[in-house]
């Protein structure tokens, strides 16, 4: 592994590019800047060279478990996977309907920046989705024939399709919940209305920015000329850069200063101290497609269909107050709540806690950040509720066992990708400060699904239930969700504005 540091030649043309992008596309600059913010920092893996596939890349957009390092073991014996370092969201409105054109012009365009990039973790992934705005400008809309004879729908209910609108989740700030408030950024969520998401990932930052230039009409890709997609077609709504590296969270806040910093744990890849990257905790891609595989189907798509390896994501942007997290007085020392023994009955369960960390709470993350996300059965959160199996038989929840009344098969295996890690920028934030971010992404099979585990995933119900007090549900008080958004990820075969050829 070497430590990358952006050559001077990159960072010369870096800077004239981001001027262009803030006057011509001003959404693409937040990740821009998080990315050399944060770039230093990152140590860029020497990946081993991966065989192309003979058949040609996966048609499944996000599917990239062959080309990316294979899982390893960590503390705890945990086995782990991470993906590349960095990942950035752009998401963009249509000027106006794109045509058959417009189609072959982005086609072409994405297979010139696989030229330029090799589809690895050293080089470039990219996928692209579509929201409802986009369907809605098709000939007939989302109820036409166009869309509606071939966008899949629920197995359990055919009068909806796959694709709804994101949903305000039941511990968001919005006027649907007078109740609700956060004690540091009480910020209301909007459901974005964008025609188009595009996720870049990749280990080297400045081949990331590059490629987010690229898309703002740079015209230039690795030192080469090459046309930017669709010019004028697309405006760039807001761009969220997230970076996912043991270790990343702590340099960071040490290098900003953050007053919580000391109690970030060093090797940690997320900021609240627990590692997300459990091979345990996501499903094979297959699973969460339209078509499904043998552990679970849940819409009618078959092989074959248009969208058949289509995938609903689900994009939202989160707030973390963690200073609330460690439970911070006044003067900015960690109170009782701040224990990790108590973060980790936050993070995970009560039952039993899955680690009670050591003898000093607070310092490094005061405990182990890999733990694994055991599955203890959809009634886990219940009892844990109702106190039984608790220490002290105290009524609570953890936000991953209420998370698992629904993420999971009937076989136990994950019905979801999750692809979310930190982010650092000030993005919806009240006074313009830099914070600590949650940046989102999950692959599932329909907006439906997605939402009943965001439900559950709060568990207000079983919190109304079984009297347990707000402190001791889950990680819901101290995550604010700013922005939430719907999309469809097409399969590869698809993804150029999909079903335009058929107009």
């Amino acid at each position: 592994m070497h430590n990358k540091h952006n050559s001077e030649q990159a960072s010369t043309t870096g800077s004239v590019s981001r001027r262009t992008v803030l006057r011509a596309a001003g959404g693409l600059a937040t990740a821009l800047t998080t990315l050399d913010l944060i770039g230093a920092g990152v140590t860029v893996p020497m990946r081993s060279a991966l065989a192309q596939d003979a058949c040609g890349l996966p048609d499944i957009q996000f599917d990239i478990g062959n080309y990316i390092a294979p899982p390893q073991t960590e503390e705890n014996n945990v086995v782990v996977r991470f993906g590349p370092v960095n990942t950035t969201f752009l998401t963009a409105r249509l000027t106006r309907t794109p045509t058959k054109q417009d189609r072959s012009s982005l086609a072409n365009a994405l297979a010139a920046l696989e030229a330029s990039y090799p589809f690895s973790a050293g080089g470039i992934f990219t996928f692209i989705a579509y929201g409802i705005p986009y369907f809605a400008k098709l000939p007939g809309g989302l109820t036409g024939p166009l869309v509606s004879a071939r966008m899949p729908r629920l197995a359990a209910d055919h009068s909806r399709l796959v694709l709804e609108e994101a949903v305000v989740g039941p511990t968001d700030v919005s006027p649907q919940n007078p109740g609700i408030t956060k004690r540091r950024f009480n910020v209301p969520v909007q459901v974005e209305q964008n025609d188009v998401l595009i996720t870049i990932r990749g280990d080297d930052s400045s081949y990331v920015a590059d490629v987010v230039r690229w898309f703002g009409g740079s015209n230039s890709l690795a030192g080469r000329a090459v046309a930017s997609p669709v010019p004028r077609l697309l405006t760039f709504t807001s761009s969220r850069a997230m970076f996912q590296q043991m270790g990343l969270p702590r340099y960071v806040a040490d290098r900003n200063q953050l007053p919580f910093a000391k109690f970030i744990h060093p090797h940690s890849p997320m900021w609240m101290g627990f590692g997300d990257q459990q091979v345990q905790g996501s499903g094979p891609a297959e699973i969460t497609t339209c078509a499904g595989n043998s552990s679970a189907r849940l819409t009618t798509a078959v092989a074959g269909d248009y969208f058949d390896s289509a995938s609903v994501q689900h994009l939202s942007h989160l707030i973390l107050d963690m200073e609330q997290f460690f439970d911070f007085d006044a003067a900015g020392n960690p109170g009782p709540d701040g224990v990790f023994t108590e973060r980790v009955q936050y993070m995970f369960r009560s039952t039993p806690p899955p680690s009670l960390g050591n003898p000093d709470q607070y310092t490094d993350g005061g405990g182990p950040s890999f733990l694994e996300t055991t599955f203890a059965g959809t009634g886990d959160a219940e009892n844990s509720a109702k106190g039984i199996g608790t220490p002290e038989n105290q009524h609570r929840i953890g936000h991953l066992s209420g998370l698992q009344r629904s993420s999971r098969a009937a076989d136990g295996t994950p019905i979801h990708i999750r692809m979310d890690g930190p982010g650092f920028d000030n993005l919806d934030v009240p006074d313009g400060s830099i914070q600590p971010k949650l940046q989102f992404t999950v692959f599932v099979p329909s907006a439906d699904f997605f939402a009943t585990m965001r439900r559950n995933q709060a568990s207000l119900d079983l919190a109304a239930a079984n009297a347990v007090p707000e402190q001791d549900n889950g990680l819901e008080r101290f995550i604010t969700a700013t922005r939430r958004q719907n999309f469809l990820a097409p399969p590869r075969r698809h993804r150029a504005f999909p079903l335009l050829e058929l107009t």
